[in-house]
């Protein structure tokens, strides 16, 4: 019987920085909810029309679908809300940020590879604004 060689699984060095983590059989994704940058009024947030429609986008590419900002508003009326969008690049200190996971029962005895994949970055600096008097 051959013994199968492994490499050690790297972490990156800022783990809570990526989108995604497939380092064991459960898969973890980080999502945004559009709904709050609606809400939180984010600067990022871009509107345009066409076809009759309103829809809005994220100009920081946090998620890269646009949606029908009507259909959005009315999702948001229900009690689910609109729910969530796979965030493709890093969320920003505005963005409503979770982590999803799938293939949960895939877990095995060992457990999270990557735990500080759900730590949401807090040390970031806000948005600062400077006065001249």
């Amino acid at each position: 019987m051959t013994a199968v060689a492994h490499s050690p699984v790297q972490l990156p060095l800022r783990p809570q920085d990526e989108v995604e983590c497939h380092r064991c059989e459960v898969h973890c994704d980080k999502v945004v909810y559009p709904g709050a940058c609606i809400e939180r009024a984010c600067p990022f947030v871009y509107a345009y029309e066409a076809w009759g429609h309103t829809y809005m986008g994220c100009m920081q590419k946090v998620f890269t679908v646009e949606i029908d900002l009507e259909l959005l508003r009315a999702a948001e009326q229900r009690r689910d809300g609109f729910g969530a969008i796979r965030a493709r690049r890093t969320p920003l200190p505005m963005c409503r940020i979770e982590v999803s996971s799938c293939y949960e029962q895939r877990e095995d005895s060992i457990g999270c590879r990557n735990p500080e994949f759900f730590e949401i970055p807090r040390e970031r600096p806000s948005f600062r604004i400077f006065a001249q008097l």
